[in-house]
């Protein structure tokens, strides 16, 4: 791992949820773009996968630190970011990447099993907050970057899909009012609406029991590869964009809410398998 008495780099980016999938892709595609001039900071709960990642991005010459942390622990979220200060001296990019999936629908959810949702929001919504609050300072020194993995579930509710949308929209909506705070400091907020993308996320999100589903439950044929959605990510992000919406049915669908509600509900229904759509 990173020799802490090498000179401090000038490009700092923290990725969390990076041990897999869409954020162990954007680390690889940051160390092949910057090289040597990356610092990654990877951060997750499997310690072994991150350092199979932190691996790949040395050999591309990049200088990495890992952090293995649950993003659901506010105490963890604030070491994440300031072991990253220690070692690198500064915090340029944080990019909010760690996230649970989820399939049920509402009605199948037993009361006491109710719990796994709050869990979700701690995942997916507060482990983005905890981070951003902690790293602010540092992003503020740097006029640096905030990036927000949020999902089209964040823009277009799906059934089967409440407690994820639920939290997808929360995040959506909490960087796009950061967004705005933020403008007079020159930190900017570049918010992500990933569709459907082939990583594992698909397959562990959670049943009705809180439980691993094993399956996405939607349609897949159109689904995004892993290295395309980290591409349209970084880009939006080098380019400080407010939003990446990467997909022509996406981008259609958000202005079909406006205008056409029932159209959107219908399409909606009609991208999940037959045998998880209500009855």
């Amino acid at each position: 791992m990173t020799d802490t008495n090498q000179p401090t780099q000038t490009n700092t980016t923290i990725i969390t949820g990076a041990s897999d999938g869409i954020g162990a892709e954007m680390a690889r595609q940051l160390a092949r773009a910057h090289g040597s001039s990356a610092a990654l900071v990877l951060a997750a709960r499997n310690a072994a996968l991150l350092a199979a990642v932190a691996a790949q991005c040395e050999a591309l010459g990049a200088r990495v630190l890992v952090v293995p942390t649950d993003v659901s622990e506010h105490a963890q979220c604030r070491a994440l970011v300031e072991q990253t200060v220690r070692t690198f001296g500064r915090v340029d990019t944080l990019i909010n990447n760690a996230g649970i999936s989820a399939q049920a629908l509402f009605s199948e959810v037993k009361a006491e099993d109710l719990g796994w949702y709050e869990q979700l929001m701690r995942v997916n919504l507060w482990g983005s907050v905890w981070c951003t609050h902690a790293a602010l300072p540092y992003l503020k020194a740097s006029r640096g970057r905030i990036v927000a993995v949020s999902s089209l579930a964040g823009l277009i509710a799906l059934p089967g899909r409440t407690a994820y949308s639920t939290s997808k929209f929360a995040m959506t909506g909490f960087f796009e009012a950061l967004r705005t705070e933020l403008q007079s400091a020159g930190v900017t907020v570049t918010t992500a609406f990933p569709g459907v993308v082939l990583t594992n996320i698909r397959t562990r999100g959670l049943n009705a029991a809180g439980q691993t589903a094993g399956s996405s439950g939607l349609k897949e044929d159109k689904a995004m590869g892993v290295e395309e959605c980290a591409r349209h990510i970084l880009a939006g992000m080098e380019q400080r964009q407010r939003e990446v919406l990467m997909t022509p049915q996406g981008k259609v669908a958000r202005w079909l809410k406006l205008l056409a509600p029932r159209m959107v509900d219908r399409m909606a229904l009609a991208a999940l398998k037959d045998e998880v759509k209500p009855r």
